[in-house]
């Protein structure tokens, strides 16, 4: 992403999956809220281009695998974020950060320079050289894997395919939830919601299988309500998967703004008629409690890689009150 005075311009990779999508479409699967028309009225107004092409492209231009798209639009004005990024290891081919819980992974409608994109982009250059191998939603915690571009990259791409990693979540839900257990039930986008991105259990057969096991670690009380610290272990690597299966189960993560029982809270915050801190209150907690924890890898050098992420700071509340040291010994007794 470049940045000028009064503009942006967004550089947009195109994936194997958008291959041969007209121009128009693709920048509105990429795009969250763009509709197709105000897509091809700023195609035409020149703020669209392929990145080393002179030729001016049309709406109907059918996008190449690997092409970059650069919009140029007008610089926003973004919310505040925290820049509190860890780095937990490091080495020639691999780096895992720990991003904080209102830290947006990639540019978007709404966040184009606080992003960790481009967070790592103003402490290392444009051409640091680190590809992220996955994404964490802006609420959630924790760890992110980056790798070398190529070969490393390639190979854990590939591993992240096969599910030979392993990822490991640590989320508080409303209600008591006791014992452990394994949800198999498939996803896909919600019938009938206003929110494009919302995912739901779909069991007419069209969804995508899913599967998360899941694991009751401590109880307690919060605004006077019950919680439940778990540990969720996705098996795949759904959209919004372990926030849709909890959900699902009857105990949504506390603070969820999109799967709490209202969608309302988040099309309020993120259209501007409400702020965060009312959406938040409204919610129940300044985030959805959902924290990355441990994750172990395939390095692509050999071995295998484990690297864990502390709980934040601002979950400390909940970790109170289920009780901190209760809850420190089942996260060590079923790390594994």
């Amino acid at each position: 992403m470049a940045e000028g005075t009064d503009h942006v311009e967004v550089r947009l990779r195109v994936p194997a999956a958008c291959a041969h999508q007209r121009l128009d479409r693709f920048l509105c699967t990429v795009v969250g809220r763009l509709s197709r028309n105000r897509a091809r009225r700023i195609i035409r107004a020149g703020n669209v281009w392929i990145d080393g092409s002179d030729v001016r492209p049309r709406p109907s231009l059918r996008v190449r695998r690997g092409q970059t798209v650069v919009v140029r639009k007008p610089a926003p004005v973004e919310p505040a974020c925290s820049e509190d990024v860890t780095i937990l290891h490091r080495d020639e081919a691999v780096l895992v950060l720990a991003k904080p819980g209102d830290l947006v992974v990639h540019p978007s409608a709404r966040y184009l320079r606080n992003t960790l994109t481009g967070l790592l982009r103003r402490w290392w250059g444009p051409d640091h050289g680190w590809a992220m191998v996955h994404r964490l939603d802006r609420e959630t915690s924790g760890i992110v894997v980056l790798a070398r571009r190529g070969a490393p990259q390639a190979a854990l791409e590939r591993a992240l395919q096969e599910r030979r990693v392993r990822k490991s979540y640590l989320a508080v839900c409303w209600g008591r939830l006791d014992g452990c257990g394994r949800i198999d039930a498939p996803l896909a986008p919600a019938a009938g919601s206003r929110v494009r991105i919302r995912m739901a259990v779909d069991r007419r057969g069209g969804g995508k299988p899913a599967t998360t096991a899941f694991r009751a670690l401590a109880h307690g009380t919060f605004g006077g309500r019950p919680i439940t610290l778990v540990r969720a272990r996705p098996v795949t690597g759904r959209q919004h998967q372990i926030r849709v299966h909890l959900a699902w189960l009857g105990h949504p993560i506390v603070g969820d703004k999109l799967y709490g029982g209202d969608e309302t809270i988040f099309l309020d915050m993120v259209e501007g008629r409400t702020s965060a801190a009312r959406a938040a209150e409204r919610a129940g907690f300044v985030r959805q409690a959902l924290h990355a924890e441990r994750i172990v890898l395939p390095h692509p050098s050999g071995g295998l890689l484990a690297v864990a992420a502390p709980v934040p700071a601002d979950l400390d509340p909940l970790m109170a009150a289920v009780g901190r040291r209760r809850a420190r010994a089942a996260v060590r007794r079923w790390r594994r």
